[in-house]
């Protein structure tokens, strides 16, 4: 829905990629948001938060967890940048409640989760 044009298919890709490693290590569950997930044409990255719950320490890719360089790395990689959820974001507040509100306005806004237990077609299909 989101991979219109091939500046948003390349981010997509990373984002793909990032979900399989994060799932991989144990992650069950993500939160996207960002310029990608709105109508603006051309956006530069993406941010996601993740869920720790279950997540073995050992399969995690160290670049998740390397905030260094305004997450360079993570940029690099994967397009985006990463956080889990429940780490501060800002003063009193979580990246998941930091990422519900809009930064312009200071309201409440939406954001997407996603289930990374099972493959996105059979969840699909099981929707139905």
């Amino acid at each position: 829905m989101f991979a219109t044009n091939a500046i948003r298919r390349q981010l997509f890709d990373g984002l793909l990629s990032a979900f399989t490693a994060l799932r991989d290590a144990g992650c069950r569950t993500i939160y996207l948001d960002g310029s990608y997930v709105t109508a603006k044409p051309h956006p530069g990255d993406y941010d996601v938060c993740w869920d720790p719950t279950g997540v073995i320490h050992e399969k995690i890719d160290p670049v998740f967890l390397d905030f260094s360089n305004k997450r360079k790395n993570q940029k690099l990689k994967y397009g985006g940048e990463f956080f889990p959820f429940g780490f501060q974001a800002a003063p009193g507040k979580t990246f998941l409640e930091f990422f519900q509100n809009d930064r312009f306005t200071g309201h409440s806004k939406g954001i997407l989760s996603i289930d990374l237990t099972c493959d996105p077609l059979e969840c699909g299909r099981a929707r139905k």
